[in-house]
């Protein structure tokens, strides 16, 4: 592979990566204020339909993106030095990461369902929890600790 089409590449990559951790962070946000109004309200059901928009047409197609471009790179010969802990360690905040994301899914689905089992509080907690994994993968990708 040329450097020119690895650097696509990558780009096209990081760009999935700020796509999809956008949608992490806004959509907690959104059910911190879907907490705020009564359920089967016209304003629940707005909520409703920016969550399941913004996970189905922005958070999925991009953690996809991420993953398949992010394997791809993975793939590509003197990318990674597997030898070194650090992609062990971006690897395992990944998934973490992942299971994160079914959680939003999860929860959305709650919603939808008028049964939501969560605080405004809880939301505010939860929405800190992708900012500290990104840091630790950014780190381990670009610092490579060890």
């Amino acid at each position: 592979m040329s450097n020119d089409a690895y650097l696509w590449l990558k780009a096209a990559h990081i760009i999935a990566v700020i796509a999809w951790m956008a949608g992490m962070f806004y959509l907690p946000r959104l059910y911190v204020y879907h907490c705020q109004v009564a359920a089967g309200s016209a304003e629940s059901e707005r909520f409703k339909l920016m969550e399941r928009r913004l996970l189905r047409a922005i958070i999925n197609p991009a953690m996809i993106l991420s993953f398949a471009l992010g394997i791809t790179l993975m793939a590509l010969p003197g990318i990674i030095d597997w030898g070194g802990g650090w992609i062990y360690a971006k690897l395992g905040l990944l998934a973490p990461l992942a299971g994160y994301h079914g959680l939003l899914a999860r929860w959305r689905h709650h919603f939808e369902e008028n049964q939501n089992r969560h605080s405004e509080r809880f939301y505010r907690w939860a929405n800190e929890v992708p900012t500290v994994l990104m840091i630790g993968i950014v780190v381990f990708a670009v610092v490579k600790p060890f």
